[in-house]
């Protein structure tokens, strides 16, 4: 015989205060139905004894003690797929970004605390602390360097603060503090689909981790910053670099707190995708006709599930198939919005809980083994580092490289020093000429 639990609460829940607004009927948590949907395809379910419906039901049950400061909530990357799957529509990410905000300030993971800081101490709000100087030099050498050692890259621009640009195009910092070389080939795309482009000597950084430490103050400050020098330059587009927190943490942000501006706010693969229908990028497979290397790709949470949509992922496919051939991409099992989290975004990277974050990506991991595939195309900074790090923490032989990459390749422009995530089957494939 079945017994009901009594609990007794003697006081009310603050917790529920807070989140009621963001939940169905006014915080009318009875409407989950303990179908366990959520949980069954989340990769955090276990970690910490935890998963989201029994989140949920400590939430409903008033438990304000045991949910606050719980390390749970640093564990869920907030992907969204429990609310994509959830047959009541309840937002588990928005109740986890409130149980962030239980944690004083101080005490929540130094990594995410000191990257948001980081950015907060100059206009250029890179979480590497890279200063607008530093910048400006590194995309002048490097630019320098392309015109002098790459032959018919003699009139490559690598624009700051161009006044009139229509596109504002961000740059995750990683690039010019750790990978500078990766900065040429989105540079060269841009110049052969003639593009109208500048970097902002200020909010240029495609990163925000204030957003995941929950400091909404914080957040909305860097998008402002950001978007209010795409504003100040007179651009029509804010194009984000190929990262979903970045994207998101400014799409979302200028929604979330009503910055003001006529600015689109797009991801890169939609111009990608673009670009190449219009005939501005003439890609093509042909280098891989014969090779027939498979590649797989990652659908970033941010910039799918929880913003654009099954479109974008389309459009991410359309673009890996012109330039890997058609039978060389290689879906993984599930995909597009119902997607596994691969563990690298909400701050996972940097909140110190390793050996959590490489059981969360387990089910990311089996997912890119099933496809076989040599190569995972990452169009997403924090999902690149995550299937980089699985790879090597499984021993596993695939490789990771962003969609910019592939690109360049297959438009015979991607040059030697450019090639750092690719494997010694692809060193020398369609090498541009250098007239030797």
């Amino acid at each position: 015989m079945t017994v009901a639990i009594h609990l007794e609460r003697d006081k009310k829940s603050n917790f529920m205060d807070k989140v009621k607004d963001i939940l169905p009927e006014g915080g009318n948590l009875s409407l989950c139905l303990t179908c366990g949907a959520c949980a069954s395809g989340c990769p955090a379910t276990g970690l910490e004894d935890m998963d989201p419906r029994k989140f949920i039901r400590m939430v409903a049950y008033g438990l304000d003690e045991e949910i606050t400061e719980h390390p749970w909530v640093w564990m869920c990357t907030m992907c969204g797929r429990c609310m994509y799957v959830c047959p009541m529509k309840i937002n588990i990410p928005a109740l986890i970004f409130e149980g962030r905000k239980l944690w004083p300030r101080e005490k929540r993971p130094k990594g995410i605390l000191g990257s948001c800081d980081m950015a907060l101490r100059n206009m250029s709000c890179a979480a590497t602390g890279i200063s607008e100087e530093d910048f400006r030099f590194v995309v002048e050498d490097v630019l320098q360097e392309v015109r002098d050692t790459q032959p018919g890259w003699e009139e490559l621009q690598a624009p700051i603060d161009k006044q009139g640009a229509r596109f504002f195009v961000s740059q995750n910092s990683r690039e010019p503090v750790k990978e500078p070389e990766e900065m040429a080939p989105l540079w060269k795309i841009l110049h052969l689909a003639g593009v109208d482009w500048t970097y902002g000597s200020q909010g240029w950084a495609g990163e925000n981790y204030c957003m995941f430490l929950a400091d909404e103050e914080n957040w909305e400050k860097i998008a402002a910053t950001t978007i209010q020098k795409a504003n100040s330059l007179g651009c029509e587009v804010y194009l984000n670099t190929e990262c979903g927190h970045s994207t998101y943490s400014v799409w979302m942000g200028q929604k979330k707190f009503g910055i003001k501006t006529d600015l689109e706010i797009a991801p890169m693969v939609k111009y990608y995708a673009q670009w190449i229908r219009e005939g501005k990028l003439k890609v093509s497979s042909d280098w891989n006709r014969e090779l027939k290397i498979k590649f797989t790709v990652q659908d970033p949470c941010n910039h799918v599930r929880k913003s654009f949509g099954d479109p974008l992922a389309e459009e991410l496919r359309y673009v890996v198939r012109a330039i890997v051939g058609e039978e060389n991409l290689i879906d993984m099992v599930p995909n597009r919005s119902n997607n596994y989290c691969c563990g690298g975004g909400g701050g996972f990277l940097q909140n110190g809980y390793r050996e959590a974050r490489f059981y969360y990506g387990r089910l990311k991991h089996e997912q890119v083994m099933a496809t076989q595939a040599s190569y995972v195309i990452t169009p997403c900074h924090n999902c690149h580092a995550q299937i980089e790090d699985l790879a090597e923490h499984h021993g596993a032989s695939y490789r990771t490289v962003h969609l910019w990459t592939i690109i360049a390749l297959s438009l015979g422009i991607l040059a030697e020093n450019e090639r750092i995530y690719l494997g010694p089957e692809l060193q020398e494939v369609n090498l541009p000429n250098t007239g030797e």
